[in-house]
């Protein structure tokens, strides 16, 4: 019977630890694209154009 308790503990360990291994790839992964992302939303050069009350276009 202890045999068996060992063996499953031993399971949930590994796939928690093969769990929290992806989130530690994928979380720093996602904040590297959403900061490489806006970088390049910021760098474009895209036309502003602003109208001011009472101004002729």
């Amino acid at each position: 019977m202890g045999a068996k308790i060992a063996k499953a503990s031993l399971l949930v360990t590994a796939v928690m630890f093969f769990a929290v291994l992806a989130l530690d790839i994928a979380i720093p992964a996602l904040v590297l694209c959403t900061m490489a992302l806006s970088i390049w939303l910021v760098s474009l050069d895209l036309p502003v154009t602003r109208k001011h009350g009472g101004e002729a276009a």
